[in-house]
């Protein structure tokens, strides 16, 4: 048998994360989006790499501070070259982000007249207007920090944006420069609007204003330079589950050390000298490799509220309205629509609201005895958790397993947490060295003196506002084997029990990697039997060494499989003699694509999953995931056209080539498709034939956006 283990057989999982990303800022390079979304798109990317610093490489530098030197289980490098070959794949990346932000979108904005201006370029009424916002507004708030014998440095928190200032006192004895450290205050916001002529708009970046009258906070000492900077620290939780007696409370105690963990980068402004930069590198302790020069404003994350400025509609993407759920065009009463047939639902193109509705009816219907539910994202302020807290008010028994531990939104969820247990809410908190990814919700209800189960089912979160902006898919479900199954789902987890059998969902950690892997082979017997086989599968990242091999087997075996990967894809596609049938595409959009969708061709009669779980080991081993079958007939036709539809676009799809990296899918006609606004379109056009709108406000059709 061919040794699929081969380290050349796959791609380090961090480049392909850095791949990603290099294809989000493809989209902050294309004329063809709007400006603005071309300036989010940047902030997209520098989110991204926030985290990707602040978790994936300060682990990696944990590991060889420890002298760990074992080469991961698949692309074979050690800590130590994955780390080298992130400093210099990032250091590219970071320098092509600022190069498009400088020679691209800021020379379109100027064109439009919006303009980023420096203190020198400032005009004598937007001086008068700088002078008096900085007295009046900023410098009430501002502490600077001195560097000295007795003032050590400062233990600046994960994130800040800072100033640091290079002194010399008048006193013409004094022993050399000194040192010292501004904070730009977060609490202010980072773009100051200018008074500026008709027709344009200009705005300064709050550094530059503290930079201005930075000899206000040192009186008595001559400026010598001014520059910003910028730490990214160690913000991954370590919790021990196993000795912790009360996770809500350790997690708060670990959330308050995040902001000052060891550092993982410096960023420091491209003007800044070496001076100023070498001593904060020797104070931070940090190599060469981790110190970027960057040619533009650090922080670029700050255009998410700058793209949200009122007045600029034209330089956003058009709004686009979701559409009522075909599912339920013609239906008033959401339980009695559920006991009809199963419900589908694809998020954004069709509305969320449905599910809220769900959650919201539940709560206050006499006839509905308990709701059970997984959250793991949830807005800040979430409909869905206020409606569990309205049914605990009226007695409902109320069950909600809430992630605590969902990365970054640790604080949110710890509040939430607080409020439905105030109200009378059952609240389990997950399960030790685990977290819950699940995407379940569970309403029973009393109909004819029998008990009857509701069940929604997704990919994506509980989570309103995101709801609008990724891509998933939901099923609403009334069949009684889903509804046993839900029961002990919860159960299994609130209680002490062994995982029960299945009627017909598979979860993880146990059971769900064995799924996919007799799904998988499945097809492979078929294909050696000379039955029709393929796979396609879409997911947000596929690391998982043993799915991966799978698929390989199944590649040589003669089975055709079709993969939209999001992200991170450690398997390389069109290797010859391993991976000849595989194709890999990634699909970059307006909106993110976040559904997780399974079908096996099953010898002609496919097989139709979705899942809360992607193809990576941590789905696999370290979460618990649900993955559950779409049964009926019409909803596993409408799963597979969406897929079909998605394996057509050549407007936003990039392929991935065997050697990792990937290339924009060539459009076959004059008019590319973009799946993401053909599914716009569908929607719209299928409310339209039913002549049933969801909301006052119809949504345009979007052919000339196809044109």
């Amino acid at each position: 048998m061919k040794d699929f283990s081969i380290p050349d057989y796959y791609i380090n999982r961090e480049l392909s994360w850095i791949a990603f990303n290099e294809r989000v800022l493809a989209e902050a390079a294309n004329p063809d989006n709007p400006l603005f979304e071309r300036l989010k798109f940047v902030a997209i990317a520098s989110s991204n790499f926030d985290e990707f610093f602040m978790v994936r490489v300060a682990g990696l530098k944990d590991q060889v501070k420890a002298g760990f030197t074992k080469p991961d289980n698949k692309s074979g490098m050690t800590p130590g070259e994955q780390l080298q070959a992130i400093w210099e794949r990032t250091h590219h990346v970071l320098g092509s982000m600022y190069a498009i932000l400088k020679n691209e979108i800021t020379p379109d904005l100027q064109q439009a007249g919006i303009r980023f201006v420096k203190a020198e370029q400032l005009s004598c009424e937007q001086e008068q207007f700088v002078h008096q916002f900085f007295h009046h507004h900023l410098y009430p708030v501002l502490t600077p920090m001195a560097v000295d014998a007795s003032h050590p440095f400062p233990m600046l928190l994960n994130k800040s944006l800072n100033l640091a200032v290079l002194l010399e006192d008048d006193d013409p004895e004094s022993e050399g420069p000194l040192f010292a450290v501004v904070q730009v205050p977060a609490v202010v916001p980072r773009f100051l609007e200018l008074p500026s002529p008709d027709g344009e708009a200009h705005f300064i970046l709050l550094e530059d204003v503290i930079a201005l009258y930075m000899d206000t906070l040192f009186r008595g000492y001559n400026i010598l330079e001014a520059s910003p900077f910028r730490i990214t620290r160690n913000a991954d939780l370590t919790i021990d589950e196993d000795e912790t007696e009360d996770l809500l409370e350790a997690i708060e105690q670990e959330l308050k050390k995040r902001k000052m963990g060891e550092p993982s980068r410096l960023a420091v402004a491209a003007s800044m000298s070496d001076f100023l930069k070498e001593t904060l590198q020797d104070w931070l302790e940090l190599s060469a490799f981790e110190i970027f020069r960057l040619d533009g404003p650090l922080d670029p994350s700050f255009y998410f509220r700058f793209h949200a400025l009122a007045g600029y509609d034209h330089l956003r993407f058009e709004p686009l309205t979701s559409q009522h759920p075909l599912d339920l065009l013609d239906e008033e009463d959401i339980f009695a629509a559920i006991q009809k047939k199963d419900v589908l639902l694809h998020h954004p193109y069709e509305s969320f609201d449905p599910i809220i509705q769900f959650v919201q009816e539940a709560a206050v219907d006499p006839n509905v005895l308990a709701i059970k539910q997984t959250l793991y994202r949830v807005s800040g302020d979430s409909p869905i958790v206020n409606a569990l807290l309205k049914a605990a008010d009226n007695g409902k028994q109320v069950t909600v397993l809430l992630e605590l531990k969902a990365r970054f939104d640790e604080e949110n969820n710890i509040v939430w947490a607080k409020k439905l247990e105030n109200a009378g809410c059952h609240v389990i908190y997950g399960v030790a060295g685990l977290k819950t990814h699940s995407k379940i919700t569970l309403v029973v209800r009393v109909e004819d003196n029998q008990l009857r189960r509701y069940v929604h089912l997704s990919t994506g979160n509980y989570n309103d506002k995101t709801a609008g902006t990724y891509t998933d898919i939901g099923m609403l479900t009334s069949r009684e084997e889903f509804g046993i199954d839900a029961s002990n789902f919860f159960n299994h987890l609130s209680g002490y029990s062994h995982p029960p059998a299945w009627r017909e969902i598979s979860t993880a950690p146990i059971g769900m990697r064995e799924s996919f892997l007799a799904l998988i082979e499945k097809e492979i017997e078929n294909s050696l039997a000379g039955k029709p086989a393929f796979i396609i599968a879409k997911m947000n990242s596929l690391t998982d060494k043993q799915i991966i091999e799978a698929l390989y087997r199944a590649s040589c075996a003669g089975v055709k499989i079709d993969l939209i990967v999001r992200g991170v894809c450690c398997l390389r596609p069109g290797l010859p003699e391993v991976s000849a049938n595989i194709r890999v595409i990634s699909i970059v959009g307006r909106y993110l694509e976040h559904s997780r969708i399974y079908v096996f061709c099953n010898g002609g009669n496919p097989q139709v999953y979705l899942s809360s779980a992607d193809w990576m080991t941590r789905n696999m081993i370290a979460r618990v995931e649900i993955l559950f079958p779409v049964v009926q007939d019409d909803l596993k036709a409408r799963v597979i056209h969406y897929l079909e539809i998605m394996l057509k676009d050549d407007a936003k799809a990039s392929m991935l080539l065997p050697d990792g990296t990937y290339i924009r899918v060539q459009p076959e006609s004059p008019f590319p498709q973009n799946s993401q606004l053909f599914f716009w379109e569908e929607a719209f056009r299928l409310n339209q034939s039913r002549e049933k709108a969801f909301s006052a406000q119809r949504l345009k059709p979007i052919t000339a956006l196809l044109e």
